[in-house]
């Protein structure tokens, strides 16, 4: 399942859950869930909590298609490996090598942690670090998306877990709400930018008083270049501002000094992982223009909705799909770069959430298609005419909407 139809599932699974009194239960819960929905393709699936001392894990659910094991099994965190891994990587696949459970015929594991990770150091002075709760998952087939798969379903219930404390135990602020929105809004960039052969406009809606969406434009020293990103953390509230701040710091870093593209996304992708262990994902489109003639646009998408790109000789559409994974989940991902030439008047939308998932009265979305005839049907217009046409149309289609998100838009048309 794509990474961000997973990460909805999940909210929805949570959201339509009876009254559940600890994460336990809310873990099992999600768990059954999980393994009803055919589309995810788990099929079985372990619980596994970090006991007070922090040396074992012990088993408290076991469910689905799976070899079942003895109530209350434990294994010690010295003697099995993979406990580490997990703690360092969220999510691993590999052979098992506890002789119980291989007796048992368990010959691989797939696992992922979940909740609060914890910090300690080893014999040799060496961090390592553990998450309360591990989740093991049995799959039909061992694939390389199963491991995007287990750091979504990690990172979202963590999250969960996390927010339901912080529920719990504070209200909002509402002077450190404005606070944070003055901050937003300092950093976004001017809405209109030229540059070279290309025009550009862009705007971001919050829709609360601080929102998780970014665009920015970062020019090189020597002029000779601009990047275009556009982002969304999916957290929510002061957190989703505060990955995208960060993230937007980081791009500005990794531009100025001039870093290779997909290893600046890779950094970045680590630096997330690392300070927000407990938020949600950020998703991110990054491209650069340099001048020259042949209009030569290089892009990394990571997780970000697909950008719209218009080619005005052939009148026709082309989507701009992912390059690697979403940022955060996992460290050490791969990403990759693309391509594409602009000739004059060809555009380039980037968008996020809160077009395409805008919703009507009948909890329709707007949709991907909606926003293709808005920019045929304006592509004679200017960066900033077509962006405010999409916003008009958006709102109209939403207005009697319940569901709504940030909303934000960055047109690059080539105008000679």
């Amino acid at each position: 399942m794509e990474q961000k139809k997973l990460y909805r599932t999940i909210e929805n699974i949570i959201k339509e859950a009876p009254k559940i009194e600890n994460d336990e239960q809310l873990l099992t819960y999600v768990l059954e869930q999980i393994i009803k929905n055919e589309e995810i393709k788990i099929i079985g699936g372990r619980l596994w909590k970090l006991n007070e001392s922090k040396d074992h894990y012990t088993l408290f659910e076991q469910m689905g298609d799976v070899e079942i094991i003895k109530d209350n099994y434990q294994l010690s965190i010295d003697e099995y490996p993979m406990f580490k891994n997990v703690g360092l990587y969220r999510s691993v696949i590999a052979k098992e090598t506890d002789e119980y459970l291989i007796d048992k015929g368990i010959y691989h594991y797939s696992a992922t942690g979940v909740g609060e990770r914890f910090k300690f150091k080893d014999r040799n002075d060496e961090n390592y670090y553990l998450y309360e709760y591990l989740i093991a998952l049995n799959a039909r087939f061992i694939e390389d998306d199963l491991l995007n798969t287990l750091n979504i379903i990690s990172m979202t219930l963590s999250s969960i877990i996390r927010s339901k404390d912080i529920e719990s135990s504070a209200k909002e602020n509402i002077q450190e709400l404005n606070k944070a929105s003055e901050i937003q809004r300092s950093i976004l960039p001017e809405h209109e930018m030229k540059f070279g052969n290309f025009q550009m406009f862009g705007l971001s809606i919050p829709d609360k008083i601080v929102g998780g969406d970014f665009f920015d434009y970062i020019e090189s020293d020597d002029k000779e270049r601009v990047g275009i990103a556009i982002g969304d953390a999916a957290s929510k509230g002061i957190s989703a501002a505060a990955q995208a701040l960060y993230v937007s710091g980081a791009l500005r870093m990794g531009v100025e000094f001039q870093i290779k593209l997909t290893t600046m996304v890779k950094k970045i992708n680590n630096l997330v992982y690392e300070t927000f262990p407990y938020e949600r994902f950020v998703t991110l489109f990054y491209c650069e223009l340099i001048k020259d003639k042949k209009g030569l646009c290089q892009f990394v998408n990571a997780g970000q909705n697909p950008p719209m790109f218009f080619n005005s000789e052939a009148g026709n559409i082309e989507s701009l799909s992912a390059t690697g994974p979403v940022l955060g989940p996992a460290p050490y991902q791969k990403y990759y770069s693309d391509s594409i030439n602009f000739k004059k008047d060809d555009i380039l939308l980037l968008y996020t959430d809160g077009i395409v998932e805008a919703t009507n009265g009948e909890f329709q979305f707007y949709g991907e298609e909606r926003l293709k005839e808005i920019i045929i049907r304006n592509k004679d217009l200017t960066p900033k005419e077509i962006c405010t046409k999409v916003i008009e149309d958006v709102n109209k289609f939403s207005s009697k909407g319940i569901y709504s998100d940030d909303r934000t838009l960055v047109a690059i048309k080539r105008i000679k």
